[in-house]
């Protein structure tokens, strides 16, 4: 099969950063699903994992998330069945999804939804699954919106892929009052069409913003971005006994004082989507509901894809132009290349 990896962390913009690949066709492992990829989101995980890597003489493949149709199963599989269309992030210890066939554990997929194209579905798995497991695992919401009455979210990065999708989560299924942070006008106006109540900008101070826009300290804290920036920041706004649940592991181990979060009671959660399927925990099949109850949401028009780019065709160039996008910053949505070769 076709396939695009790597062999040493390189800058993306050397020429054996990323190169095309011709591996075996893949055998499943008796939960495994084999996948024909029809498309593939790009995420910061892929740039973090191709300058984490060590040199080697095996290639390695990037991608974790991916749409598309299920071409063989395992002898053990229970849940899907050949050609049934998916969606998922998979995991990060096995090969990606950057190759014409992908192997994946049955109980980290979801159906793919009805309404949305293999190109708006791969935009998903990753960030809902990060965005779901932080609101409802780690925070503690419940996904009815009369239990949350009068409860506030600050999204520090809304315009983000966990951001957007984080924010309509927050705001259609949990029914919170939702402020999220911006900095550009076109990162402002994405925030709001995905549904924030209100916005603060991200190089200010919270306590200033939040004071000149009359708005009371929050219930929780999602924080997408530079949690070690944003301890003190969120320090004043969260209220005594809140919680705050952050995806992004400090910079170089750098020191945080959580101590300040003492005195107000405040608790402090990590979230990463991967673990399950790290770790084969004993509620692994849990990534497998929630990716089928979001796709139902996306089926109702509840939830609406992210993807806001889109590169026609699988190939060294285009991965290139995609992890270019994601090194600069400041990307709004997801990124999306079809799975044509």
């Amino acid at each position: 099969m076709k396939a695009i990896g790597f062999y040493e962390p390189l800058p993306i913009k050397e020429s054996n950063s990323l190169v095309a690949l011709t591996l075996p066709n893949p055998e499943p492992r008796p939960r495994d699903l084999l996948v024909r990829v029809k498309a593939v989101s790009l995420n910061p995980v892929d740039t973090k994992v191709r300058m984490r890597t060590p040199k080697s003489e095996t290639a390695n493949v990037l991608g974790w998330d991916a749409a598309g149709v299920i071409e063989a199963v395992g002898k053990e599989v229970t849940l899907f069945k050949t050609g049934d269309e998916v969606y998922y992030a998979g995991d990060v210890t096995r090969p990606g999804c950057n190759s014409e066939l992908h192997l994946i554990d049955e109980r980290i997929v979801g159906k793919k939804p009805r309404k949305l194209s293999f190109k708006e579905a791969a935009a998903m798995p990753l960030t809902t699954i990060t965005a779901w497991e932080s609101l409802f695992d780690r925070l503690g919401f419940e996904s009815t919106p009369q239990k949350n009455i009068r409860k506030s979210i600050l999204i520090i990065g809304g315009a983000g892929g966990v951001g957007s999708i984080a924010i309509q989560l927050a705001k259609q299924v949990a029914g919170l009052k939702v402020i999220a942070t911006a900095s550009r006008e076109s990162s402002e106006k994405w925030c709001r069409q995905m549904g924030a109540d209100e916005i603060i900008n991200h190089h200010q101070s919270f306590k200033s913003e939040f004071k000149e826009n009359n708005l009371q300290e929050v219930d929780a804290v999602l924080c997408l971005n530079s949690t070690e920036k944003h301890v003190h920041n969120m320090f004043d706004v969260i209220k005594p006994q809140g919680k705050i649940c952050s995806i992004i592991s400090t910079a170089d181990n750098a020191p945080m004082d959580m101590n300040i979060f003492f005195q107000k009671s405040v608790s402090f959660a990590w979230e990463l989507m991967f673990t399950r399927p790290m770790f084969q925990t004993e509620d692994m099949l849990e990534q497998h509901r929630l990716l089928n109850q979001a796709s139902e949401l996306f089926d109702q028009g509840i939830l609406k894809s992210t993807m806001t780019n889109s590169l026609e065709g699988m190939s060294v160039e285009n991965l290139k132009k995609g992890h270019l996008a994601l090194e600069a910053g400041d990307m709004i949505g997801k990124l999306v290349i079809d799975g044509v070769w």
